[in-house]
């Protein structure tokens, strides 16, 4: 690995923890069509108990003469690892991608150019999942493992880290909560926080990075878990935000009504199995907030497990 090498005009950002896809994700950074005058380096935070990571980057780096700076950031805990990347970023420009991802070969091209072009203070692209060939017709149709970020009346107010661009200096104290670390929802509420700072956030649609979906999350059962989480940790904020219980009662009693409804549309449409499985994960988003709105435990005490 490289070490004390000069500083980089891009800090790239991947926290790991126990993937064999890892030696991929760097490869795939590795092949960024940038102007040779723009100089990255790789930040590895390795969140397992042991440095189990440490070989692979530096295969990479040798493999790929990549820059890299790895660092063990133990305690299965992903925004330990995500805060170990920020405070280790010295570069102007952070970008973040998950360790299960693969970038195309423009995504930081992309990524730069919006900022460029907008003097926004990050910019987030698409996650396009990869299924596999053997993987549900219904999956694939309803292609529920993509992401893109999320609007509001016309403006970005939450996204995830797996493919996004941040101005360093844009919130330098911002960090990503550790009591969320375990359970999921870190980098919605990381966002939420940056937009309530003033953060203005753009969609970099040519910035793609892909995802391969393995079989264990080919469930059904396993994205309404999935969408029950998001939905507690939306809840969570709105209890934050407005925490009388006026307003708690009032925001669980509306978010309760939303799944409802979204129940009825999925009874509705029994017949149309893509409509069905829309509106069943989506009233499972709303019926997540309402359950953390109505809940007297802590978001940690409820919130289903992190998956793998």
């Amino acid at each position: 690995m490289t070490e004390n090498l000069p500083a980089a005009d891009i800090d790239v950002c991947i926290c790991t923890f126990r993937r064999p896809h890892l030696a991929a994700t760097l490869a795939s950074v590795a092949r960024q069509n940038l102007d040779p005058a723009q100089k990255i380096r790789v930040i590895v935070a390795d969140n397992d108990d042991h440095p189990a990571a440490r070989a692979t980057v530096a295969d990479a780096a040798q493999r790929h003469a990549l820059q890299c700076t790895y660092v063990h950031a133990p305690a299965r805990n992903i925004s330990i690892a995500r805060n170990a990347c920020l405070a280790l970023a010295t570069a102007p420009l952070i970008a973040f991608i998950d360790d299960d991802e693969r970038a195309s070969p423009h995504w930081l091209a992309a990524l730069t150019e919006a900022l460029e072009k907008t003097g926004a203070d990050a910019a987030l692209g698409p996650v396009r999942a990869v299924y596999r060939p053997e993987s549900p017709a219904w999956l694939k149709e309803g292609d529920f493992h993509s992401s893109l970020p999320v609007w509001k009346n016309g403006k970005i107010v939450s996204g995830g880290a797996g493919n996004v661009l941040l101005r360093r200096g844009s919130a330098p104290e911002l960090r990503f909560r550790e009591d969320l670390g375990r359970c999921g929802g870190e980098d919605t509420a990381y966002f939420h926080e940056f937009v309530g700072a003033g953060g203005r956030i753009v969609f970099a649609g040519g910035a793609l990075v892909t995802e391969n979906v393995p079989e264990e999350r080919e469930r059904f059962l396993w994205l309404l878990r999935r969408r029950f989480r998001f939905g507690q940790t939306h809840g969570l904020l709105l209890l934050e935000a407005a925490p009388d219980a006026s307003m708690r009662v009032k925001n669980a009693a509306l978010a309760a009504a939303k799944a409802a409804f979204c129940l009825s549309l999925s009874l509705l449409n029994f017949s149309r199995g893509r409509a069905v499985r829309f509106w069943t994960l989506r009233g499972a988003l709303h019926a997540g907030a309402a359950s953390r709105l109505m809940a007297r435990k802590r978001k940690e005490e409820t919130c289903p497990p992190i998956f793998p």
